[in-house]
């Protein structure tokens, strides 16, 4: 059995939702009421201030029990390796790979989660969770030395997942966008999470945690068409692992 606790969030809100709050109770849930220290990995704000960025969290976690100590470029390793659970927040998916590559953390990151340490990453956070970056909806700021990412998770994920087109919008849609990565990559599904929707791996099952219905794209090697598939809330997607 998988010893590996993740949670995987689409957002760090949901509508008109304060920060975090909806995944409050999915955080504790997952981390238990009892007094430990968590790894907060900010590379994904391209600000660089971190501290600020950590506060925010602290707020939102008030009333938890919990010591949140920041990774930086100093740093970033001891924290990491005295932790007893990661987090890592969002914000630009290629600068957080970037400097977890530039700061050898990827392989750090990896092996204390699959050993068994709980894992809580939104947006940008919960991307680095598949095989790679490839279907986050940032822009390529700043080039990370691979797109390759933790490979956590065997499928890829798509947070913010919305597909809406507007009128006199000519551009490709998110399924479009979707839809040519399963394409050009057959066998790698990509699970599209909505707003507040999440992803819970515990004792080897993987949920589909949410308010609103996700989707899922695939396309196998011996197939021609893309599969876009709904997936329904409360839903076991431990097939895909």
């Amino acid at each position: 059995m998988s010893q590996k606790r993740i949670l995987a969030l689409s957002s760090s809100r949901a509508g008109n939702s304060g920060y975090l709050e909806t995944a409050i109770p999915l955080v504790k849930n997952l981390l238990g009421d009892k007094p430990i220290v968590i790894a907060f990995i900010p590379f994904a704000s391209v600000d660089k201030n971190y501290e600020a960025y950590a506060s925010m969290v602290r707020e939102a976690f008030i009333g938890l029990p919990y010591i949140i100590n920041v990774a930086s470029s100093e740093n970033a390793k001891e924290v990491i390796i005295n932790c007893d659970a990661i987090v890592t927040g969002g914000g630009n998916t290629f600068k957080l790979l970037h400097d977890i590559y530039e700061l050898n953390l990827l392989d750090i990151i990896r092996d204390k989660i699959s050993a068994g340490i709980p894992f809580i990453g939104w947006s940008a956070g919960a991307n680095i969770l598949g095989p790679t970056i490839s279907t986050t909806n940032d822009m390529p700021i700043i080039e990370p030395k691979s797109f390759n990412a933790l490979g956590l998770f065997p499928f890829q994920i798509n947070p913010h997942y919305f597909n809406q087109k507007s009128v006199g919008f000519n551009g490709e849609t998110r399924d479009q966008r979707l839809e040519e990565f399963v394409k050009m990559n057959p066998g790698i599904p990509v699970v599209g999470l909505p707003e507040g929707s999440s992803l819970l791996l515990e004792k080897g099952v993987l949920k589909f945690v949410a308010p609103v219905p996700g989707i899922l794209f695939t396309k196998e090697e011996n197939m021609d068409t893309v599969t876009r598939k709904e997936i329904v809330v409360e839903t076991d997607l431990s097939y895909l692992l």
